[in-house]
């Protein structure tokens, strides 16, 4: 059953996150199962009830993991990651994860832009967002070769994707192009084609005209 347990979170105005900061806002099977999930073990049953009616912001943060929560306003991810790393020793509280620093969006119902920029980390991904403006990914560089998988986001406005390293990309995803009902841009445009999944599966457009 949603939103049982204590996995839900009601924020009524904005969340910002500093500097060398980790936030985690939302769960759900498979890609994030919640600590009090009793079946967390085998993939989770229960999907977290998570809401912000302001904008979450975060400034050269050490990670940011949102997951099957609604955002009114923008996310906006500026600066940070913890370095262009994945090996250990891992840094802040991503030690106590035992896992490299990385950045993901998944699930996701937001009001506003959603913006990544300028982030140094292992891994960073979009996936499966419902974005009611537009979405914004540039400058960002990652250690992991399988990272920058910006994909399968319904976007109401522009996606626009410029100077990623990797570029945006399948990995082994095994997931689906973005559908983009304005323009898409750079690496996210309509006529870039990728391998899905890489590096040999067929050619795959990353975004789609809906």
């Amino acid at each position: 059953m949603a939103g049982t347990g204590t996995s839900s979170l009601t924020v009524k105005g904005d969340v910002k996150v500093g500097p060398g900061a980790l936030l985690a806002i939302g769960c759900e099977p498979n890609f994030s199962p919640c600590t009090d999930d009793p079946n967390a073990g085998t993939g989770g049953t229960l999907t977290g009830q998570n809401k912000v009616f302001g904008d979450i912001r975060a400034s050269r943060a050490l990670g940011v993991l949102l997951h099957a929560s609604t955002i009114k306003g923008d996310v906006s991810l500026r600066g940070g990651g913890g370095a262009e790393s994945c090996n250990p020793p891992f840094p802040g509280a991503f030690a106590d994860l035992n896992s490299p620093p990385f950045t993901d969006a998944e699930d996701n119902s937001i009001g506003g832009n959603l913006t990544m920029t300028g982030l140094r980390s292992c891994w960073l991904g979009a996936l499966r967002n419902s974005v009611r403006g537009n979405v914004f990914v540039a400058g960002n560089t990652m250690a992991d070769p399988d990272a920058m998988e910006i994909l399968a986001n319904r976007v109401h406005g522009s996606i626009a994707c410029f100077a990623n390293s990797p570029a945006v990309q399948y990995g082994d995803s095994a997931s689906s192009p973005n559908q983009v009902k304005r323009h898409a841009f750079g690496e996210c445009g309509f006529k870039v084609l990728q391998p899905n999944p890489a590096p040999n599966g067929p050619l795959t457009p990353i975004s789609v005209k809906v």
